[in-house]
């Protein structure tokens, strides 16, 4: 009787953690866990290094830098951020519009 009871227990635990994944198994590993393709104001207060490889997995690429500010655009929403890097982290981040890109 025990182990039919741990088998019925086990079975709906399973059933239960199974209904959790709504994302129809399709799970981007390598996307950052902030910012999207339009805001990067997430990074602001993040490593330099460590936030640049996020920031071109979400499809920004460098357009230009100034000093320790730093344009990036993304072709596909047309988001400009302007990144200001102080002390090797993101001090500032600006959403700014795609001209002046």
């Amino acid at each position: 009787m025990k182990s039919k009871v741990l088998l019925v227990v086990g079975t709906a635990c399973i059933a239960a953690l199974a209904a959790c994944d709504d994302s129809g198994g399709s799970v981007d590993a390598t996307a950052p866990t902030v910012g999207s393709s339009s805001d990067l104001s997430s990074f602001e207060g993040a490593r330099a290094g460590q936030a640049e490889m996020g920031i071109q997995s979400l499809g920004f690429e460098l357009i230009r830098s100034e000093g320790l500010t730093s344009y990036w655009f993304n072709k596909d929403t047309g988001a400009c951020a302007q990144i200001t890097t102080s002390e090797g982290r993101y001090s500032d981040v600006n959403m700014l519009p795609s001209g002046d890109c």
